[in-house]
């Protein structure tokens, strides 16, 4: 009980500190973040065929924003990395926070241990885990934190694999929730218009996500397992980059 009250105050005092950054945010145009998941040292999930989810994740990750400078001169991308380096998971947020950006979207690729096979595209939002399967998830991508120098101490003690570090998360329902489901829902909705399998709108306690001022999200594009082709694929690329890009838009419209 006392490590989850200290967690608690540590986390809170974290997050407090990083709304008060949002609400000084300044006039300007509108700024998304856009993360690619993993890189460097951290490859995420390995496909059969050799594919790497940090590959697969900066390839969209880059078409999306591309697709944004293009087309939405209105707004501003800024990217957590553009190369194959390792970007710590705290960085990632404090990256967002320090150009008070107005969205933040992190990309992955899924996975199922032991080879099993899925498909489908699946978003998650901050929340509780709700469910063994989004515990599951947010636990493999929460891991690569131990790749990190003295992520102990940079966590305040969150141990990735200890359901009572998730506790923290039953607390975190913001004021930037109901958005941040809202543009879930956006990314799903042109998924599912782009023909892919519908895997929903979820909630669970990724820490990259949980130190964001700002309405976010995650994305997983798809099952390495099962849909590895597909994900290396300059057709898969375009499509999925094509989804996220008018979720983006479309979130954009409906907040004037």
């Amino acid at each position: 009980m006392k490590k989850i009250t200290l967690l608690l105050v540590a986390f809170a005092l974290c997050f407090g500190n990083n709304v008060c950054a949002q609400e000084s945010k300044t006039a300007g145009k509108f700024t998304i973040v856009l993360d690619a998941g993993h890189g460097g040292k951290d490859p995420g999930c390995i496909g059969k065929k050799g594919g790497k989810e940090k590959n697969i994740n900066l390839a969209v990750t880059k078409a999306v924003g591309k697709l944004l400078e293009q087309n939405q001169k209105d707004m501003k991308v800024v990217y957590t990395r553009q190369t194959d380096v390792f970007v710590e998971l705290n960085e990632r947020a404090a990256i967002a926070n320090r150009v008070k950006a107005d969205l933040f979207v992190s990309i992955h690729t899924n996975a199922l241990p032991g080879g099993k096979v899925n498909y489908g595209a699946e978003t998650y939002t901050l929340g509780m885990h709700r469910a063994a399967e989004n515990l599951a998830v947010a636990t493999r991508e929460n891991s690569v934190i131990t790749l990190e120098k003295d992520y102990e101490s940079h966590y305040e003690g969150f141990d990735p694999n200890s359901a009572e570090s998730y506790i923290i998360f039953e607390f975190m329902q913001d004021k930037n929730m109901e958005k941040s489901v809202h543009l879930a829902r956006l990314v799903q909705k042109q998924f599912r218009a782009a023909g892919r399998p519908d895997k929903g709108v979820h909630q669970a306690g990724f820490l990259v996500l949980r130190a964001t001022s700002m309405p976010s999200c995650l994305v997983e594009l798809g099952y390495i397992t099962g849909e590895e082709t597909y994900l290396c694929s300059d057709s898969g690329v375009n499509q999925m980059s094509q989804s996220i890009y008018q979720a983006i838009v479309n979130y954009k419209k409906q907040q004037k």
